[in-house]
């Protein structure tokens, strides 16, 4: 008998439930007599919170609209396991409950604090010499794990932001006053996100007039002498700002503002209100039309407008972990190797969980303009494979349907 079992974690993406079923359906075609779902991640294994996914996913339709959902189908956590030294009991928890449910592979779809999870877990697997073997799936939208070329959900997340970025453009220039819009995007300390508002400009579309990104210090004073040149140039000016970029002295954007209360299990802050702090400075200064943007979940849910390229990429690599774990291997993440330009390439390969989890992959320095304020055309060029295509939803009475979750 081989059972397996699988379970999301950390923020969702519009793709992540494409790499759930990539993890289940290769499972099944290979073999697995049970594939079980973690409801709420590790932590709802701990709360024994698991489902059957054969009474979920029960035929090609139910497949059709789980690949179309977003958001995370078994639903996620964000649960930081102990280090294992001095909390064996935690992780003695763990593999009894396995061992119950006789799981032979452990699959685990997130970022870099879920790779987190399988490297402990496969460190202790490894220590007290279990055959359950532990891969971990790649996903992110903010397209932070190291080794891999990008992780599924970035090319979905980007290719909404520029579409918006372009709607946003053109809505800007209905006036014949100046107004200041500046979109706030994700990505944390990582500007891959925010970089894909650049992808906007073509020739229908002027472009956003400016990027900011954390991988540069962010200087407040020089950030509104420049809109103050280009307002005075221009009727509409379009701004694209990381969440997390930072000052000097190190203290993010958004705390100027707001003290930050909220931290979670991984000692990550909440960001937001960047935008509106900067379009409030830009207001009080010039005393001009501001509008501050925050695309905030929509940029990991928009289902609607996901990269189909990003769809099947999401679905290789779950089938591809399921694959690398029938054939022996454990502790292993697996990532995306881009093989062609043109035509673009990618395919699947594993790499060891302990040069991925915990490591955060910036944007190279080169790819960023010398002055900070937009990103070069060999960055765009590296975006634009990843949004090609469209994968429709299934429409029901004018709205798209989703496949829930059924307790």
């Amino acid at each position: 008998m081989k059972n397996v079992i699988v379970g999301q974690s950390g923020g969702p993406t519009a793709v992540i439930n494409s790499s759930l079923l990539g993890v289940f359906k290769t499972a099944k075609d290979r073999g697995a007599d049970i594939v079980y779902g973690m409801v709420h991640g590790i932590k709802g294994l701990l709360d024994r919170n698991i489902v059957d996914l054969s009474t979920q996913i029960k035929n090609d339709l139910d497949m059709d609209l789980l690949k179309r959902t977003p958001s995370s189908f078994l639903g996620s956590c964000r649960y930081k396991l102990p280090d294992i030294e001095g909390n064996e009991k935690t992780y003695q928890e763990i593999f009894k409950i396995l061992k119950e449910l006789d799981i032979y592979a452990f699959f685990y779809i997130g970022g870099n604090d879920s790779m987190d999870t399988i490297k402990k877990l496969s460190d202790y697997g490894e220590k007290i010499k279990s055959p359950i073997r532990f891969m971990g799936v790649p996903k992110t939208i903010d397209n932070d794990l190291a080794i891999t070329d990008h992780t599924p959900g970035y090319g979905s997340a980007a290719k909404y932001i520029a579409s918006t970025t372009k709607e946003i453009i053109r809505d800007g220039l209905v006036y014949d006053y100046p107004v200041v819009s500046i979109i706030e995007v994700m990505g944390r300390n990582a500007g891959w996100l925010t970089a894909a508002a650049a992808l906007a400009k073509g020739e229908d579309c002027e472009g956003v007039d400016l990027i900011y990104l954390p991988e540069r210090v962010f200087d407040l004073d020089k950030f509104l002498e420049k809109v103050g040149e280009l307002y005075k140039q221009k009727r509409s000016v379009v701004i694209a700002v990381s969440e997390g970029v930072k000052i000097a002295d190190g203290r993010y954007v958004c705390e100027l503002a707001d003290h930050v209360d909220y931290v979670d299990a991984f000692g990550h802050k909440q960001l937001a209100g960047t935008a509106r702090f900067l379009a409030a400075k830009v207001a009080e200064k010039y005393g001009v039309k501001t509008r501050a943007i925050e695309l905030s979940s929509l940029q990991r849910c928009a289902s609607h407008i996901t990269s189909r390229i990003d769809v099947t990429e999401a679905f290789n690599a779950g089938g591809a972990a399921v694959k690398a774990a029938f054939e022996g291997m454990s502790g292993q993440v697996i990532t995306l190797k881009r093989v062609s330009e043109d035509p673009y390439m990618c395919i699947t390969e594993p790499a060891d969980v302990h040069f991925i989890a915990n490591v955060e992959k910036k944007v190279p320095d080169e790819w960023i303009t010398p002055d900070g304020t937009y990103v070069e055309d060999a960055l765009i060029h590296y975006i634009r494979p990843l949004i090609q295509a469209e994968i429709a939803p299934l429409w029901v009475d004018g709205l798209p349907r989703h496949l829930i979750l059924k307790k």
